[in-house]
Parts: C-alpha cells; structure tokens; sequence
C-alpha cells in the first residue's frame, strides 16, 4: 500500500489546481480510500481540506481522533508530505500510542516513519536536544521527576534560609509551575508576582532553581517547552530548520493548550516565507475546556480565526455516542455560555431516555438512591462496568464507597485511590490510631515526622534500637529517651512536644465527642496548615477530604468503633472483582463514555464550586458550565443528576440551593423524579420551575435557583411552615417544638425532640439514632 501512495506523488504534489479540469476529472474516477468512505459529511471535509489553516470543532463523541488518524493517512496517500514531514502533538502518551496504531491500520508500514507524532512534552524534549547546547545544556540532559524537583527546591530554600515549613518547597514548585506554563523565565516574571512568595523572594528562588538546574544538566517537566520555546525564539536558524521541516501540523484538544504550548506552536505553524500557506489543523472542542485550573486557557481556540486569517472552521456536530434527549439537555445547557463559538450536538439514533433530575435530603439518601438504582440496572442484567458516578469534589466519593461496601456491589475509583487510602486519610487516621492505642509502631512510625519536626531517620534508628533493646512500643520508647541526653537537644525538644501532645489528647478521649478530637487533633499537630500552607488545587482537595473525614466520624458512637469500622472497610478489595461501577471526579472523567452516569451534588456552592467563582468569576462559573456539559455527554443512554436539599460543608449542615445549571436544562427534554421518601422541599420547585419554562430556559428574568432562594428567605416571614396543612413551625423562625415533644419524620420516622435550637432540632429517632433536622420536615405526633 505504501508503493501505491508513492506513485501518486507527482499529480498530488501539484495540488488540484494544476492538473485542472483532467487532474479533477481523474481524481472523481479513482475510487475513494476506504477512509473516506467511511466518514460521514463534515468528517470527510475535515479530511480533505488540506491547505491552510484549518480548526475542527469537534463536540463530544463526534469522531474526532477517527478525523486526525484519516486526515494523516490522506496527506501521505495524497503525497502532500512524508512520514517524517508531519508533526502531530497530542496530550497523553496514550492518545499518541492509539492515533499511531490507528494510523498503521489505515496505511500499513508507512506509520513507522511517523518519528514526529508524540505528546508535547515529548516533542519538545527531542527538539531540546537536537541544539541542547544553545540554550545551556549538554544532549543527554536528565529529565527531573516531581519528586526530583522537590527535594531541589528544598536545597534552595535552606540556601537562602526560608522557612521550608512556612514556605513550602511544593507551594514553591507549583508557582514556578504556573510560571513555565504560561512561558515565563525568571527575567519576565512580572514584578508584583515574583514577590508572592516568601516575603518577595519568589522570583529570585526560581532564577536559583533554574541556575541550579544547569549546573546538574537537567530540566524539570515545564522546561522542556519553556526552553525549546527560549531555543526557537532566540535562534532563527533553528526556527527555521523547524518551519520547513514541518509541511503539516496537527494538534490534538487544542482547547487545553496552556500559554507556552500555543506560543511554541505559533512559532512553528509560522512559515519563512510569509506568502506560504499555514498547514495547521487544530483539533478541539471550546465547550470541553476544563482544565483552565492548570493552566490551559480557552481563549487560544477561541482565537483561532485571528491569530490564523482565514482560517477554515468545520463543525463536527453529528454524535455517535449519546441519545436524542441527552444531547439536547447538554446543547441547551451549554448554551448558556458566552464564550463560545458555537454548535449544536446531534444523532440520527433515537430520543431514549430523558435525563432525570431528583432531590434527596442529604449525602446519605444521595448514596442509598444511587445504590438502589445500579442495583435495580443489575438485576435487569446492565453491566456495572457501563455505570459510572461522577462527582464534582473527591470527597464526595466516601458516601458511595460506603454505601457499596455495605450493599457488596463492586466498585473502583478512577484517577486515584479510594477514600480510605488517600495520603492525607491515611496520615489523619494514624494520628487518631496513635491517640486510641498508643502501641501502635506502624502508625506512630508514619506521623512521627509528618509534618515536617525535624525528626529524621537518625532520630528514628534511636528510637527503633531502644524499642527493639527493651521490647517497648516506639512510644514507649520515646518517652523514656527524651528524659536523656542520647538525642540531641533539638530533636529531642520537638520529641518530647509530639509526645505532650498525644498525652493531651489520649486524656481529651473520653471528656470530648470524637469528631471534635480528631479536628482539635489536626489543628494541633500542624497537619491541617500544613496543608493550607501548599496553596495547590490539589492540597484544597485534600483539606476537603479531612473535613469530610471528620464529618464522617460522627455517624459513631466512639473513637474505637470508628476506627474498627475503617480496619472493615480497608479490608475489601475490589481488585479481581470482576464487573465494577466506576466512581471518579468530572474532570477524570473526559473522553470516557459510559451507558449509565449519576451525577450527583448539583448544588450551589458545590457545582458550580464556590471557589472558582470567588477566584475566577465569569470565567469560572463558564469553565464550571463546560464541566456540567462534560458530564452530561459522558452518557450514552442514562443521565440522572441529583442534587441535595442539606449537605455538610466546611464541618458544618447547610440547607443547600439546586445547581444554576438545573436551570440551563430544557424541559421538553428533562425528567423529574419525584422521590417519595425524601425530605426535600425542591421537587415542587423544580416541577413548576420546568413547568413554566420556555425551551431555553430563559422565559424568567430571575434563573429559578435565585427565586427558591428568595422563596427560602422569605417563606418564614409570610406563614410558618407546614405539612399536609398542619403548622409545624412559627412565623418568627423560632420552633414550635420542645424538648421532649413526640414527632415524626419523612425519612427518619418516628422520635423524640432532645433539644431545640432556632429553627433546628435534635431528635432522637427510634430508629434511626440521633439527627439534626430542621423544624419544618418534621409533623407533631403527641
């Protein structure tokens, strides 16, 4: 097949205006590559426009990586250009290895010359080397690692005697991140942000640690564009070398293209002679652009038309992936959006199913709900490994982890570990193992130095050799030899702290609640701030999964049981399970495609999430939109959202509004589900809310998430609440209920009123244990 594409070469060289009216007439009478035949319309134009810069918008399962393999394959058919004169940058190594595969599947042995299709960092990295020495490296550079890069970053801040506890080496090494992504060196860090760091010591740390990566003739992972894109800048030769190289440039989700990505590649998409046309053809879809908390930026496919003058824009519009009524809910949800340029998804299958939209009371009824249903799909014989929970905050995952354990049904956690097994889980419940029972070696070992004390591995060997002398826990042990002179002063000092510390707390156990403990605990050890000192996106996920941990606890009665049920519950494994339902966050879950997805927590505060309003406004609330569509599209027949009337945040109950984006769903295409066992009071506010809206979403000038807000603040002042037309409350916002009073709940049942605060009650429930509630879900039964 090969020979064949060479043999093509001089009429297809020519380009179709050469031959004329004969070239076109020829070309119509060859049969059509089996490629083309099996595109539809809009793909096979995609593939065929090969002159001058070209943007595909490419929507959710529209066929977009079939577009690039078949767009490559008919360049070399057409002999527009060799293997090695096309250069095709994706994101993951994995996108690489299926586009190349693909690629040989087309065209045969051809695709081996393809030494130029790679991730960015990998195109890059060969670039770098190839002229390494113009930039201040030798050829055979080293490629640091995070873990590489961090312990470097330590060695800088004990240079310039910063604080490593206050100033973190990993808050550090995310800032020059951010930096290296957005093309920034030291010499053009804009002032006011090279002074964020260590009281104005930023900017110069990051020239120290770039020096210093010199020296080691090595780069960390941002280098690599940063420094082929310094190499390309500042020599023309090189640039040029690599302009002519490249007759045709491909890119893959070019929406999650970050500052230096899109300068490196406008460089290079640049042509020395400025009458040559830009082969470039960028890939990408601006409604999936959800990365922007990592420094990807929306604008630069935005942009495309402008920064390439005449630019070809082809819309891929027609999805192979999900139902009639999906698409439309996920069209009309992104809508809304303002920075856009624009499509509209669609099938030739059929309607199927509507996505539902139902209220429940909290998190707990949220995972019984969802539960109840995978099970109900189970027994109809639907395989776990289609359905999918996708949750906007990873701390969510606890209550369906639980919920599963306790039901049996297999499950797995994509993009990361359970619950249990996260770092930061692990290192607060060995804390709290260590408080319970102070022979614990294994955990006392793992937080003796977490956060950092200054108690290293030397300070530990004493500690272990005395243990092992005088068979003692390490505890043990270490109360003795701090009354000693065998360690020295400093270590022995932040020894005998720790060990004051966990005497405190082991007498705090049985004066104070258990979940009171552990959060003191947290506070105390430093463990808490040293999490809020990293300043990362990721360390915010981890402060949230502590909150959610120390919530969970108060579902026990003490610290012991508490810590019994963890031991069950990490003692399942999952591994060989067979068939498991997949539980990850929304920003995992792209280009993944499931029959069935549940997506809960569509609440405001939650999602969108209150912090990318706060950081990012508009823009954040529209990055927040573009993750709702996401998750909606990831459906292939099912799409069932789910939001809470109450829910725990920041240790604390708050009675929650539906997500604006409920407001953005069409209601000729949305189900309600009305759930009869719960206690939210929104399935009457969403029924009439789709009841009265027109297609868009738009017939009222306040979105029906503000007005159940004003209904919520108002409601008290026109008449207390009731049910079933009994009052149950007072105009006043104070209760109607005293303690002792019998009553009765939707979902709790029957139970007595302990104590009464405003609005809100603590009951004890027959059943159901001791609940706070408030007074308006609640029915009198003297």
């Amino acid at each position: 097949m090969a020979e064949d594409f060479r043999g093509d070469d001089d009429l297809s060289h020519a380009g179709p205006r050469a031959g004329g009216l004969a070239a076109r007439a020829l070309d119509l009478a060859r049969p059509k590559p089996d490629w083309l035949t099996a595109l539809n319309p809009e793909q096979r134009e995609a593939v065929e426009a090969l002159d001058g810069p070209v943007l595909v918008l490419a929507g959710a399962g529209t066929g977009k990586t079939r577009v690039l393999t078949s767009r490559i394959a008919h360049i070399l058919a057409q002999g527009r250009a060799r293997p090695y004169e096309i250069l095709a940058v994706t994101f993951t190594n994995k996108a690489a290895r299926e586009m190349k595969q693909r690629i040989a599947v087309l065209i045969g042995p051809g695709a081996e010359g393809m030494s130029w299709l790679g991730t960015f960092h990998a195109i890059a990295a060969k670039i770098l080397r190839r002229h390494a020495e113009l930039v201040g490296l030798k050829s055979n550079f080293t490629i640091l690692d995070a873990d590489d890069q961090i312990r470097l970053l330590k060695q800088a801040l004990k240079a310039e005697n910063i604080d490593d506890k206050r100033w973190t080496a990993r808050s550090l090494a995310y800032l020059i991140d951010n930096w290296k992504n957005r093309g920034l060196d030291p010499k053009h860090v804009p002032p006011g942000e090279a002074q964020a760091f260590a009281n104005g010591k930023g900017g110069a740390l990051y020239a120290l640690y770039q020096e210093r990566l010199k020296i080691l003739n090595a780069a960390d992972f941002g280098d690599l564009l940063l420094e082929s894109l310094r190499l390309l800048r500042e020599n023309r030769d090189v640039l040029r070398e690599f302009q002519n190289r490249f007759k045709y440039i491909l890119v893959d989700e070019y929406q999650d293209t970050n500052a230096a990505q899109y300068l490196w590649l406008r460089l290079l998409a640049q042509r020395s002679d400025p009458s040559a046309l830009q082969n470039l053809c960028c890939v990408g879809d601006d409604d999936q652009s959800i990365y922007g908390w990592r420094g990807a930026d929306v604008d630069n496919i935005l942009r495309f038309e402008k920064d390439f003058p005449g630019a070809r824009v082809i819309r891929l519009e027609r999805n192979y992936r999900s139902t009639g009524h999906i698409l439309a809910a996920a069209s009309h949800l992104i809508a809304r959006n303002r920075d856009r340029l624009g499509k509209t998804l669609f099938t030739d299958g059929e309607l199927g199913e509507r996505p539902s939209v139902a209220g429940v009371w909290d998190s707990e009824e949220e995972a019984r709900v969802v539960g109840e249903e995978i099970e109900q799909l189970q027994r109809q014989g639907h395989s776990l490994d289609e359905v999918a929970i996708l949750v906007r905050a990873s701390f969510q995952m606890r209550e369906f982890e639980e919920r599963f354990i306790t039901l049996g049904l297999p499950y797995k956690v994509i993009g990361g570990p359970r619950f249990y097994e996260r770092l930061e889980i692990r290192d607060a419940l060995a804390y709290l193992r260590c408080v319970a029972q102070s022979a614990d070696d294994l955990a006392f070992e793992r937080i003796v130095n977490t956060p950092k004390r200054g108690l290293g591995e030397s300070t530990l060997q004493v500690v272990h050799e005395f243990a092992r002398l005088r068979q003692i826990p390490l505890m043990q042990a270490a109360r003795a030899l701090v009354e000693t002179e065998e360690l020295r002063p400093k270590p022995r000092g932040a020894l005998r702290a720790l060990l004051a510390d966990f005497a405190r707390w082991t007498a705090e156990i049985e004066h104070k609640p258990h979940h009171e403990l552990a959060e003191q605990i947290l506070e105390e050890s430093g463990y808490t701030d040293f999490w809020k000192q990293e300043k990362t996106a990721e360390a915010e996920g981890r402060l949230e999964n502590l909150k959610e941990l120390v919530r969970s606890m108060e579902e026990f009665p003490d610290l012991g049981a508490f810590l019994e049920h963890i031991s069950l519950v990490m003692d399942v494994d999952n591994k060989d399970a067979g068939e498991r339902v997949s539980i990850m966050t929304l920003h995992g879950a792209k280009g993944l495609e499931f029959d069935t997805v549940f997506l809960p927590g569509w609440e405001e505060g939650l999602f969108p999430h209150q912090r990318s309003l706060d950081e990012s406004g508009r823009a954040g609330l529209e990055e927040e939109r573009r993750l709702a569509y996401v998750g909606v599209t990831r459906a292939r027949l099912r799409a069932k959202i789910i939001f809470a009337s109450n829910r725990r945040i920041h240790g604390l109950w708050q009675t929650t509004m539906p997500s604006r984006f409920i407001d953005d769903l069409p209601a000729d295409h949305v189900q309600l589900v009305e759930n009869a066992r719960s206690g939210s009071d929104y399935g009457g506010y969403a029924q009439s809310r789709f009841a009265n809206m027109d297609s868009f979403g738009s017939k009222y000038e306040t979105p029906g998430w503000k007005r159940a807000q004003q209904r919520a603040g108002e409601a008290p002042a026109k008449k207390p609440p009731t049910i079933d037309g009994e009052v149950v409350g007072r105009a006043d916002g104070a209760s109607g209920f005293a303690a002792g009073a019998r009553v009765f709940h939707l979902k709790f049942g029957p139970g007595t009123v302990a104590a009464v605060d405003g609005a809100k009650l603590t009951i004890d429930f027959d059943k159901a244990g001791r609940k706070l509630v408030l007074d308006s879900f609640v029915e009198r039964r003297d």
